[in-house]
């Protein structure tokens, strides 16, 4: 059973193995908002004490006062601490569903993939959220044999004219990080297939998992 302090060490960059599975995912989705560089902007005067306000009604005035003992943080971190802690209390509310677009701004997105016949037991989830670098999709797929030795798995975003774009490689599942350029509003079908290292660039067409966001 997935603990308070499991997420919050998984926000901080810690790696969990042993992570409820949907928890994973919508953590996967709070470190990316953590991860865009408008958090770290210089707040506003007074949000720091708003922040505080709404804390304590949620988790109490022992927690808080516990917080501010610990005074060697500096300001900016308290913020983001704060920031995931609400957070963490809002999973399984709308604004962190894994299997919901949230807003109407098209910054999150989120899909289900399906294995093929070449890889029937496969199943999988992405989460795609634009940051500015490019937007960070998280891959969770399982039932994958493991690739190596010039062997690999390439993921692709895919638009309705069937053109690809590469958006990453990896040997095995279940936690995959990759970054596309191409916006899935335009490439809205994610692709993952197997590849060799043969100086051929283009798509083998042996593809293991399928998915395509809705909206």
């Amino acid at each position: 059973m997935t603990t308070d302090d499991d997420r919050i060490a998984y926000l901080e960059g810690e790696d969990r193995e042993d992570l409820d599975p949907d928890d994973q995912r919508a953590l996967d989705a709070t470190r990316a908002l953590l991860a865009d560089p408008s958090l770290w902007e210089e707040p506003p005067a007074g949000l720091e004490a708003d922040v505080v306000a709404a804390i304590t009604a949620q988790v109490g005035s022992a927690t808080i006062q516990a917080n501010q003992e610990r005074r060697v943080l500096d300001r900016r971190r308290v913020l983001a601490v704060a920031a995931a802690v609400l957070l963490v209390l809002a999973v399984g509310t709308a604004a962190l569903r894994p299997w919901q677009n949230r807003g109407s701004s098209a910054q999150h997105f989120a899909m289900a993939l399906n294995g093929t016949p070449l890889a029937a037991h496969a199943t999988g989830t992405a989460s795609l959220t634009r940051t500015d670098s490019g937007w960070h999709v998280a891959l969770h797929a399982t039932g994958l044999t493991r690739l190596d030795h010039g062997r690999y798995y390439q993921a692709w975003l895919k638009n309705a004219a069937g053109t690809l774009v590469p958006i990453g490689t990896f040997n095995n599942g279940p936690n995959v990080t990759l970054w596309a350029g191409v916006s899935p509003v335009d490439f809205p079908t994610l692709t993952v297939t197997i590849e060799a290292a043969d100086g051929n660039q283009a798509s083998s067409g042996r593809r293991v998992l399928l998915g395509t966001i809705t909206r």
